[in-house]
């Protein structure tokens, strides 16, 4: 019974369908899946706006935690100033040391060390205040040296350092030799033998020969064998007995 009122029910249904019932369930259908549609864009709009469009553009909200965690601002990184470099110390220069010359430097001078030129007694003194008599002239005349009376051929040595300067024959004092002694100062030997034991620019010590005694002094030829011994500073006579060493 309830088998065959089951199939009554069915077989209306089919009849219904396979007639004008089958647009209404297609209408059904659309109808659903239109109802759900919108639901589902409601559902994705929100419920608080449900008049919001579906189209336009999305914007993402980041929604605030509980406890918000405080904002950190970036600092800025300082840039590191470039520090000007020190000037560079220039050090001091040196000063050159005094160049050294190869070129053997002057001496000064020792001190002169004065001798007697002969061991002989003075027979005539030095006199160019007083005018002395001449026994060879039979005059009255100065006397720029003194005479020291020796034997011919008595050995004559310099009287102090130098370098002989003049060797000549006077007209009236004989064959002559002169040294200099530096700083203006000379000293001559006179009345020497013709031929004297130094010359011109030889260097001579105090005690160096220089000759011997001879007779060749045309205005003394009438004393006694004799050196006649004169000094001279710059060219005028000067005592000799300022120099040398008593004795």
């Amino acid at each position: 019974m309830n088998n065959n009122h089951k199939r009554t029910w069915i077989e209306k249904l089919g009849d219904f369908i396979s007639g004008k019932g089958f647009y209404l369930v297609v209408l059904i259908c659309v109808a659903a899946i239109a109802l759900s549609g919108y639901y589902l864009v409601q559902g994705l709009g929100g419920e608080d706006d449900p008049g919001q469009p579906v189209a336009g553009s999305a914007s993402i909200v980041d929604s605030p935690s509980a406890n918000p965690s405080p904002r950190v601002t970036a600092q800025p990184t300082p840039v590191p100033t470039a520090k000007p470099s020190p000037a560079p110390t220039v050090p001091p220069t040196a000063q050159p040391s005094p160049a050294v010359s190869s070129q053997p430097q002057p001496t000064q001078p020792a001190a002169l060390v004065f001798t007697w030129p002969v061991n002989g007694a003075v027979i005539a003194d030095y006199s160019v205040e007083a005018l002395a008599y001449s026994e060879t002239m039979g005059d009255w005349r100065t006397h720029d040296g003194m005479d020291l009376a020796v034997s011919l051929g008595t050995k004559v040595i310099a009287t102090a350092a130098g370098t002989v300067s003049k060797v000549f024959e006077d007209p009236f004092m004989g064959t002559t030799v002169e040294i200099d002694h530096g700083k203006g100062l000379t000293s001559q030997y006179a009345n020497l033998a013709a031929v004297p034991d130094v010359a011109v620019g030889d260097t001579v010590s105090t005690g160096t020969l220089i000759g011997s005694v001879g007779a060749t002094a045309a205005a003394e030829n009438a004393v006694q064998p004799h050196l006649h011994f004169a000094m001279y500073q710059d060219g005028n006579p000067v005592s000799p007995h300022d120099y040398l060493p008593e004795r």
